[in-house]
């Protein structure tokens, strides 16, 4: 069989999109019900919808916490498979279901396009990675994934090599007066992935701080091992979501202003770009 004569361009109707970070999205209509039971997620739903990725976790999560939200649908599994393409994280893999296909198909969709979003608080270089997410009012996706409170806001970061996390976890923790949610490292609530991750709640205000507090300081120690780290998503896009939520004219406008720099700076820097494996590209079936 000669490969080549498939077409990328897929038609199946299983097939819903891609996005950033070798992300996919899949919906299957009436699952066998032999698999069904066999998979551990209960028989209540028929209509599955499949995500999952090769590299980053908390973007891809965040987005399906909005997108089950808006829809009519509900988690019913997610796990942290050892991957990250040979790097130190995780990719991930969530099951979801509902009764109607077209609920379960529109929250895929959603949960593709705001992957494309949120994927711009991911940073990887050739020495690590960090990655970053919040949310104003996390859902029943956040609270089965980190423990997080639902309805509070909701603050996420992850380091790699795993000192760099730890060292963000404590920034954060003494920057604001948050509540830890869950605490993972390579042989706690991970994949054996050399990370530290921290996931928070707490008010918008206190989450915020505590996210860009860790931020920084693991920006500048990633940095400090030799390598520019790449962004793979919509680094505006991400930046205009997270402080288009927050009602502090101080924050947003700091924020801004950072995120504008840092947007000239990729955009004018002078060094090679580090060879990146991350696609660019979406494709998003209608």
């Amino acid at each position: 069989m000669d490969v080549h004569e498939i077409s990328m361009n897929c038609k199946r109707t299983e097939f819903v999109g891609t996005a950033v970070l070798d992300t996919i999205g899949l919906c299957i209509a009436g699952v066998d019900d032999t698999l069904l039971k066999t998979m551990n997620i209960g028989t209540r739903y028929h209509a599955l919808g499949l995500f999952s990725s090769r590299t980053g976790a908390a973007g891809q999560l965040t987005a399906m916490d909005e997108a089950v939200k808006s829809t009519d649908t509900e988690v019913l599994s997610i796990d942290f498979p050892r991957d990250t393409k040979g790097w130190g994280g995780h990719g991930n893999y969530i099951v979801i279901g509902g009764d109607s296909v077209s609920d379960v198909r529109d929250a895929i969709r959603t949960a593709l396009e705001l992957t494309n979003k949120y994927a711009g608080e991911l940073y990887i270089s050739e020495a690590g990675h960090l990655e970053f997410a919040y949310s104003a009012s996390a859902g029943s996706v956040l609270e089965k994934a980190f423990h997080a409170r639902r309805g509070q806001a909701f603050g996420f970061m992850a380091g790699s090599p795993a000192a760099i996390g730890l060292v963000m976890a404590d920034t954060a923790m003494k920057a604001a007066s948050v509540q830890i949610a869950r605490y993972m490292t390579p042989s706690l609530g991970t994949s054996h992935s050399n990370e530290v991750i921290l996931a928070l709640s707490g008010t918008a205000d206190a989450a915020k701080e505590a996210v860009l507090s860790a931020r920084q300081i693991g920006l500048e120690l990633l940095i400090a091992m030799g390598s520019y780290p790449e962004i793979p998503g919509d680094t505006l896009l991400s930046m205009r979501n997270f402080h288009e939520k927050n009602s502090d004219a101080r924050f947003s406008s700091s924020f801004s202003c950072f995120w504008q720099g840092v947007g000239f700076y990729f955009s004018h820097r002078k060094e090679p770009q580090l060879p990146s494996p991350l696609r660019k590209f979406t494709s998003i079936r209608w």
